[in-house]
């Protein structure tokens, strides 16, 4: 999802009183979140928003309770994102519906037609003694409602220069591997794009720095903080491994979508 709808007067009621450095880990925090349509572990945060000082570490941490809910499978979720995920979703699948059924009379119509008289049938051409029958083509791919244009076109252009086929199965594979990296599939198809290779692999794309790699160069903690962010560790610490509720419903969501 590359687009979400802000309102200036709800974020400013709601965060009138957090420092420049809390705004930006929020605003890195729910962007993240609806460009990768799933919600974060403490460490996910701290991945997504790149926090590498002692400040920004404890900046994403304090909006993380301030303005998330801790999961009982160790997620922070916010119930107007998730509510807008959902939302989109379904909007994709019901646009997905009209388009089929739209084929589907279109086709319908072009095979009623009445045939004119000494009018040859469609699709078909004279043969003559050299005549070669055409090789099937294949199935034609139509660009997925959550892939921009000009990506499509992108990456068509690559796959038609490797004579790669493209087909729903080379299709289905790149999203696989989309969701290995927590990625959405335009992005995926951006980067196979930009590498300009006949394949690619979600193991191919370097991984960003873990939060453990992160903690390494951090400034040590003070002795005493503040009670929201020592709730956090509490809470962190408190998490067990239930089902991820959260992720099976984003899940399903694009599993029906594809």
């Amino acid at each position: 999802m590359h687009y979400y709808k802000r309102n200036l007067g709800d974020y400013a009621k709601k965060t009138g009183r957090l420092t420049m450095l809390q705004h930006g880990a929020y605003t890195l925090l729910i962007d993240a979140c609806y460009d990768r349509e799933v919600f974060p572990t403490l460490e996910q945060a701290m991945d997504w928003t790149w926090a590498s000082t002692e400040a920004e570490i404890d900046a994403v941490k304090f909006v993380l309770s301030r303005f998330f809910k801790l999961s009982s499978d160790g997620q922070y979720v916010q119930d107007r994102i998730l509510e807008e995920l959902l939302q989109y979703h379904k909007n994709a699948d019901t646009n997905k519906r009209i388009a089929i059924d739209r084929e589907t009379k279109r086709k319908e119509k072009s095979t009623n037609r009445v045939q004119i008289v000494d009018e040859p049938p469609p699709n078909q051409e004279p043969l003559t003694n050299n005549h070669k029958p055409k090789r099937e083509s294949a199935t034609v791919v139509a660009c997925p409602l959550d892939v921009s244009e000009q990506v499509w076109n992108d990456w068509v252009s690559l796959r038609k220069s490797k004579k790669a086929p493209i087909t729903k199965t080379v299709l289905e594979g790149a999203r696989k591997e989309a969701f290995k990296l927590d990625w959405p599939l335009e992005k995926f198809l951006a980067e196979w794009c930009t590498r300009g290779s006949q394949g690619l692999k979600a193991e191919w794309v370097a991984p960003k720095p873990t939060f453990a790699d992160i903690a390494k160069v951090t400034v040590p903690s003070k002795t005493e903080r503040d009670p929201a962010l020592v709730k956090l560790d509490e809470d962190k610490a408190r998490t067990g491994p239930p089902p991820a509720e959260i992720r099976a419903k984003i899940m399903e969501a694009l599993r029906a979508k594809a």
